[in-house]
Protein backbone atom coordinates (compact mmCIF):
# COMPACT_ATOMS: atom_id res chain seq x y z
CA UNK A 1 0.00 0.00 0.00
CA UNK A 2 1.48 3.33 -1.18
CA UNK A 3 1.38 6.92 0.99
CA UNK A 4 -1.55 8.03 -0.97
CA UNK A 5 -3.57 4.56 -0.19
CA UNK A 6 -2.76 4.85 2.95
CA UNK A 7 -4.50 8.39 3.11
CA UNK A 8 -7.52 7.41 1.00
CA UNK A 9 -8.38 4.00 3.23
CA UNK A 10 -7.96 5.57 6.43
CA UNK A 11 -7.77 9.43 6.79
CA UNK A 12 -9.60 11.24 4.27
CA UNK A 13 -13.17 11.91 4.59
CA UNK A 14 -15.39 14.73 2.82
CA UNK A 15 -14.81 18.15 4.26
CA UNK A 16 -17.71 19.69 5.94
CA UNK A 17 -16.33 23.22 8.04
CA UNK A 18 -13.04 23.43 5.68
CA UNK A 19 -13.66 24.16 1.71
CA UNK A 20 -10.22 22.35 0.90
CA UNK A 21 -9.59 19.14 3.05
CA UNK A 22 -7.47 16.15 3.24
CA UNK A 23 -5.74 15.73 -0.45
CA UNK A 24 -5.26 19.36 -1.28
CA UNK A 25 -2.46 21.49 -0.61
CA UNK A 26 -3.56 23.45 1.74
CA UNK A 27 -6.86 23.59 4.04
CA UNK A 28 -8.08 26.78 4.30
CA UNK A 29 -10.15 27.77 7.60
CA UNK A 30 -11.77 31.16 8.54
CA UNK A 31 -13.38 31.59 12.36
CA UNK A 32 -16.86 32.75 12.43
CA UNK A 33 -17.25 36.95 13.20
CA UNK A 34 -16.05 38.12 15.94
CA UNK A 35 -13.73 34.69 16.49
CA UNK A 36 -10.10 34.17 17.11
CA UNK A 37 -8.56 31.10 15.92
CA UNK A 38 -6.43 29.42 18.98
CA UNK A 39 -3.63 26.61 17.44
CA UNK A 40 -2.21 24.12 19.33
CA UNK A 41 0.26 21.49 18.20
CA UNK A 42 1.83 18.14 20.34
CA UNK A 43 4.02 15.40 19.76
CA UNK A 44 4.12 11.75 20.30
CA UNK A 45 6.94 9.75 20.45
CA UNK A 46 7.19 6.18 20.71
CA UNK A 47 9.27 4.93 23.50
CA UNK A 48 8.91 8.08 25.41
CA UNK A 49 5.94 8.93 25.43
CA UNK A 50 3.78 5.87 24.79
CA UNK A 51 4.84 2.12 25.26
CA UNK A 52 4.73 0.01 21.30
CA UNK A 53 2.21 -2.30 23.38
CA UNK A 54 -0.71 0.43 23.69
CA UNK A 55 -3.75 -0.81 21.92
CA UNK A 56 -3.55 1.68 18.64
CA UNK A 57 -7.03 2.63 19.45
CA UNK A 58 -6.27 4.07 22.85
CA UNK A 59 -3.08 5.75 21.42
CA UNK A 60 -5.11 7.22 18.24
CA UNK A 61 -7.70 8.64 21.11
CA UNK A 62 -4.74 10.02 23.10
CA UNK A 63 -2.84 11.69 20.02
CA UNK A 64 -5.61 14.05 19.74
CA UNK A 65 -6.90 14.21 23.37
CA UNK A 66 -4.19 16.07 24.72
CA UNK A 67 -4.32 18.44 21.84
CA UNK A 68 -8.22 19.06 22.95
CA UNK A 69 -6.89 19.68 26.27
CA UNK A 70 -4.77 22.56 24.88
CA UNK A 71 -7.62 24.36 23.44
CA UNK A 72 -9.98 23.85 26.59
CA UNK A 73 -7.14 25.52 28.88
CA UNK A 74 -8.13 28.54 26.21
CA UNK A 75 -11.39 28.06 26.91
CA UNK A 76 -11.73 27.47 22.25
CA UNK A 77 -14.21 25.32 21.09
CA UNK A 78 -12.52 22.64 18.13
CA UNK A 79 -12.92 23.36 14.82
CA UNK A 80 -10.19 21.07 12.48
CA UNK A 81 -6.53 19.37 12.99
CA UNK A 82 -4.19 18.24 10.85
CA UNK A 83 -1.83 14.77 11.33
CA UNK A 84 1.73 14.20 10.79
CA UNK A 85 2.22 10.55 10.97
CA UNK A 86 5.75 8.80 10.41
CA UNK A 87 5.29 4.99 10.42
CA UNK A 88 8.09 2.36 9.95
CA UNK A 89 5.66 0.25 7.67
CA UNK A 90 2.51 -0.11 6.67
CA UNK A 91 0.77 -2.12 9.06
CA UNK A 92 -3.17 -1.93 8.14
CA UNK A 93 -4.50 -3.66 11.39
CA UNK A 94 -2.65 -0.31 13.11
CA UNK A 95 -3.75 1.79 11.21
CA UNK A 96 -7.55 1.07 11.16
CA UNK A 97 -7.41 0.80 15.17
CA UNK A 98 -5.47 4.22 15.37
CA UNK A 99 -7.50 5.86 12.93
CA UNK A 100 -10.61 4.44 14.33
CA UNK A 101 -10.11 5.59 17.96
CA UNK A 102 -8.75 9.05 16.46
CA UNK A 103 -11.50 9.75 14.45
CA UNK A 104 -14.12 8.65 16.73
CA UNK A 105 -12.65 11.37 19.43
CA UNK A 106 -12.79 14.10 16.72
CA UNK A 107 -16.30 12.99 15.59
CA UNK A 108 -17.66 13.28 19.36
CA UNK A 109 -16.18 17.06 19.18
CA UNK A 110 -17.13 17.86 15.82
CA UNK A 111 -13.02 18.44 14.99
CA UNK A 112 -12.64 17.70 11.21
CA UNK A 113 -9.01 16.47 10.25
CA UNK A 114 -8.08 18.93 7.42
CA UNK A 115 -4.76 17.33 6.32
CA UNK A 116 -1.35 16.69 7.27
CA UNK A 117 1.55 14.17 5.85
CA UNK A 118 2.66 10.73 6.35
CA UNK A 119 6.31 9.68 5.81
CA UNK A 120 8.65 6.24 6.54
CA UNK A 121 10.59 6.12 10.05
CA UNK A 122 9.90 5.70 13.66
CA UNK A 123 6.71 5.81 14.74
CA UNK A 124 5.88 9.41 15.48
CA UNK A 125 2.79 11.01 15.44
CA UNK A 126 2.14 15.13 15.51
CA UNK A 127 -1.06 17.12 15.70
CA UNK A 128 -2.08 20.26 15.53
CA UNK A 129 -5.32 21.12 16.57
CA UNK A 130 -7.24 24.74 15.12
CA UNK A 131 -10.06 26.26 17.53
CA UNK A 132 -12.17 29.37 17.88
CA UNK A 133 -12.71 31.81 20.72
CA UNK A 134 -14.46 34.81 20.89
CA UNK A 135 -12.35 37.94 20.65
CA UNK A 136 -10.64 39.12 24.15
CA UNK A 137 -12.47 36.06 25.70
CA UNK A 138 -9.96 33.39 25.57
CA UNK A 139 -8.25 31.85 29.26
CA UNK A 140 -4.85 32.67 29.38
CA UNK A 141 -2.36 31.99 32.00
CA UNK A 142 -1.37 35.39 33.19
CA UNK A 143 -4.63 36.17 34.31
CA UNK A 144 -4.25 35.14 37.81
CA UNK A 145 -4.74 37.65 40.40
CA UNK A 146 -3.96 37.49 44.53
CA UNK A 147 -6.89 36.13 46.36
CA UNK A 148 -8.32 34.04 43.50
CA UNK A 149 -9.16 30.54 44.33
CA UNK A 150 -7.04 27.48 42.54
CA UNK A 151 -9.06 24.91 41.07
CA UNK A 152 -8.32 21.49 39.30
CA UNK A 153 -10.87 19.30 37.29
CA UNK A 154 -11.17 15.61 37.28
CA UNK A 155 -8.72 13.10 38.82
CA UNK A 156 -5.08 13.89 39.42
CA UNK A 157 -2.39 11.28 39.67
CA UNK A 158 -3.91 8.01 38.33
CA UNK A 159 -1.73 7.98 35.14
CA UNK A 160 1.41 8.59 36.87
CA UNK A 161 0.20 5.01 38.67
CA UNK A 162 0.27 3.25 35.76
CA UNK A 163 3.39 4.40 34.76
CA UNK A 164 5.15 3.05 37.88
CA UNK A 165 3.07 0.37 36.85
CA UNK A 166 4.50 -0.42 33.69
CA UNK A 167 7.98 0.74 34.84
CA UNK A 168 7.97 -2.56 37.86
CA UNK A 169 8.20 -0.05 40.47
CA UNK A 170 4.45 -0.34 41.55
CA UNK A 171 1.81 -3.60 41.61
CA UNK A 172 -1.71 -3.17 41.27
CA UNK A 173 -4.46 -5.50 41.71
CA UNK A 174 -6.60 -5.91 38.63
CA UNK A 175 -9.48 -3.41 39.03
CA UNK A 176 -6.95 -0.39 39.98
CA UNK A 177 -4.70 -1.60 36.95
CA UNK A 178 -7.18 -1.25 34.67
CA UNK A 179 -8.71 2.11 36.62
CA UNK A 180 -5.05 3.49 36.28
CA UNK A 181 -4.52 2.55 32.55
CA UNK A 182 -7.53 3.87 31.66
CA UNK A 183 -7.03 7.01 32.85
CA UNK A 184 -3.22 6.76 31.19
CA UNK A 185 -4.11 5.49 27.76
CA UNK A 186 -7.95 7.68 27.66
CA UNK A 187 -7.57 10.89 28.90
CA UNK A 188 -10.62 12.69 28.78
CA UNK A 189 -10.26 16.55 27.22
CA UNK A 190 -12.12 18.87 29.52
CA UNK A 191 -13.23 21.18 26.39
CA UNK A 192 -17.06 21.39 27.67
CA UNK A 193 -15.71 22.68 31.13
CA UNK A 194 -13.24 25.02 29.47
CA UNK A 195 -16.01 26.71 27.28
CA UNK A 196 -17.99 26.96 30.93
CA UNK A 197 -15.38 28.67 32.75
CA UNK A 198 -15.04 31.78 29.52
CA UNK A 199 -15.44 35.05 32.05
CA UNK A 200 -15.34 33.07 35.31
CA UNK A 201 -11.51 32.25 35.42
CA UNK A 202 -9.11 34.54 35.09
CA UNK A 203 -6.26 32.10 34.34
CA UNK A 204 -6.21 28.41 33.36
CA UNK A 205 -3.56 25.92 31.83
CA UNK A 206 -4.08 22.04 31.18
CA UNK A 207 -1.97 19.81 33.07
CA UNK A 208 0.47 17.28 30.85
CA UNK A 209 3.70 17.13 33.28
CA UNK A 210 2.43 17.31 36.58
CA UNK A 211 0.62 19.82 39.31
CA UNK A 212 3.37 21.11 40.77
CA UNK A 213 5.49 22.21 37.56
CA UNK A 214 2.21 23.11 34.81
CA UNK A 215 0.91 25.56 37.91
CA UNK A 216 4.54 27.49 37.99
CA UNK A 217 3.55 28.47 34.28
CA UNK A 218 0.41 30.54 35.46
CA UNK A 219 2.22 31.77 38.43
CA UNK A 220 5.42 33.19 36.42
CA UNK A 221 3.33 34.40 33.42
CA UNK A 222 0.65 36.30 36.15
CA UNK A 223 3.36 37.38 38.30
CA UNK A 224 1.92 35.67 41.28
CA UNK A 225 2.73 32.89 44.05
CA UNK A 226 0.38 30.40 45.64
CA UNK A 227 -0.30 28.07 48.44
CA UNK A 228 -1.82 25.32 48.05
CA UNK A 229 -3.17 22.14 50.02
CA UNK A 230 -1.20 18.81 49.04
CA UNK A 231 -4.06 16.86 50.59
CA UNK A 232 -6.79 18.19 49.23
CA UNK A 233 -5.17 17.83 45.47
CA UNK A 234 -4.04 14.30 46.07
CA UNK A 235 -7.93 13.63 47.29
CA UNK A 236 -8.44 14.30 43.34
CA UNK A 237 -6.88 11.00 42.74
CA UNK A 238 -9.35 8.40 41.59
CA UNK A 239 -7.83 5.36 42.71
CA UNK A 240 -7.54 6.17 46.46
CA UNK A 241 -11.61 5.85 46.17
CA UNK A 242 -11.22 2.52 44.69
CA UNK A 243 -11.65 -0.71 46.63
CA UNK A 244 -8.31 -1.88 45.92
CA UNK A 245 -6.48 1.09 47.34
CA UNK A 246 -6.69 0.07 50.31
CA UNK A 247 -4.53 -2.88 50.31
CA UNK A 248 -1.50 -0.41 48.39
CA UNK A 249 -1.14 1.27 51.69
CA UNK A 250 0.47 4.00 50.07
CA UNK A 251 1.94 6.46 52.64
CA UNK A 252 0.87 9.99 52.39
CA UNK A 253 4.09 11.14 50.52
CA UNK A 254 3.74 8.54 48.19
CA UNK A 255 0.04 9.55 47.34
CA UNK A 256 1.37 13.41 47.27
CA UNK A 257 3.85 12.70 44.87
CA UNK A 258 1.61 10.90 42.55
CA UNK A 259 -0.35 13.51 42.39
CA UNK A 260 1.67 16.49 42.44
CA UNK A 261 4.14 15.08 40.43
CA UNK A 262 2.53 12.79 38.28
CA UNK A 263 1.64 13.65 34.43
CA UNK A 264 -0.24 12.70 31.76
CA UNK A 265 -3.75 14.02 33.92
CA UNK A 266 -4.80 16.43 30.93
CA UNK A 267 -7.24 18.14 33.49
CA UNK A 268 -7.59 21.64 33.62
CA UNK A 269 -5.84 23.63 36.73
CA UNK A 270 -7.74 27.18 36.57
CA UNK A 271 -7.91 30.31 39.04
CA UNK A 272 -11.41 32.34 39.94
CA UNK A 273 -12.25 34.70 42.07
CA UNK A 274 -13.17 33.56 45.50
CA UNK A 275 -16.78 35.47 44.72
CA UNK A 276 -17.30 33.52 41.60
CA UNK A 277 -16.96 29.57 43.90
CA UNK A 278 -20.66 29.29 43.17
CA UNK A 279 -20.17 29.96 39.24
CA UNK A 280 -16.87 27.26 39.48
CA UNK A 281 -19.12 24.81 40.90
CA UNK A 282 -22.06 24.91 38.62
CA UNK A 283 -19.40 25.44 35.65
CA UNK A 284 -18.47 21.79 36.56
CA UNK A 285 -22.21 20.50 37.56
CA UNK A 286 -23.32 21.31 33.92
CA UNK A 287 -20.29 19.98 31.93
CA UNK A 288 -20.50 16.49 34.49
CA UNK A 289 -17.28 17.39 35.81
CA UNK A 290 -15.50 17.15 39.47
CA UNK A 291 -14.14 20.39 39.92
CA UNK A 292 -11.77 20.56 43.48
CA UNK A 293 -10.62 24.06 45.19
CA UNK A 294 -6.96 23.12 46.40
CA UNK A 295 -5.51 26.43 47.29
CA UNK A 296 -5.34 30.43 46.29
CA UNK A 297 -3.01 33.04 44.44
CA UNK A 298 -0.83 34.99 46.83
CA UNK A 299 1.35 38.38 45.97
CA UNK A 300 4.46 36.57 47.43
CA UNK A 301 6.62 34.85 44.36
CA UNK A 302 6.87 30.96 44.49
CA UNK A 303 4.76 27.24 45.54
CA UNK A 304 4.53 26.90 48.70
CA UNK A 305 2.87 23.83 49.95
CA UNK A 306 0.84 22.92 52.87
CA UNK A 307 -0.79 19.87 54.58
CA UNK A 308 -4.18 19.43 55.49
CA UNK A 309 -3.49 21.19 58.72
CA UNK A 310 -1.76 23.90 57.05
CA UNK A 311 1.57 22.93 58.00
CA UNK A 312 4.19 23.50 55.27
CA UNK A 313 5.88 20.98 53.37
CA UNK A 314 9.09 20.79 51.32
CA UNK A 315 8.75 20.85 47.91
CA UNK A 316 11.62 18.37 46.79
CA UNK A 317 9.53 15.87 46.30
CA UNK A 318 7.17 17.60 43.54
CA UNK A 319 8.91 17.88 40.79
CA UNK A 320 7.29 17.36 37.20
CA UNK A 321 8.16 15.92 33.71
CA UNK A 322 11.00 18.17 32.11
CA UNK A 323 11.68 16.06 28.46
CA UNK A 324 15.30 17.64 28.52
CA UNK A 325 16.19 17.39 32.77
Amino acid sequence: MGEFDLIARYFKRPAKRSPLGVGDDCALLAPAPGMQLAVSSDMLVEGRHFLSTVDPLRLGHKALAVNLSDLAACGAKPLAFTLALALPSVDEAWLEGFSRGLLALADAHECELVGGDTTRGPLNICITVFGEVPTGQALLRSGAKPGDDIWVSGTLGDARMALEMFRGKLTLPPGLAQLARDRMEMPTPRVALGLALRGIATAALDLSDGLAGDLRHVLEASGVGATLDADAAAACMAASRHSEFAALALSADARRALVLSGGDDYELAFCAPTSARARVEQAGHATGTAVTRIGSIDVQPGLRWVDANGQALTQQQFLSFDHFG
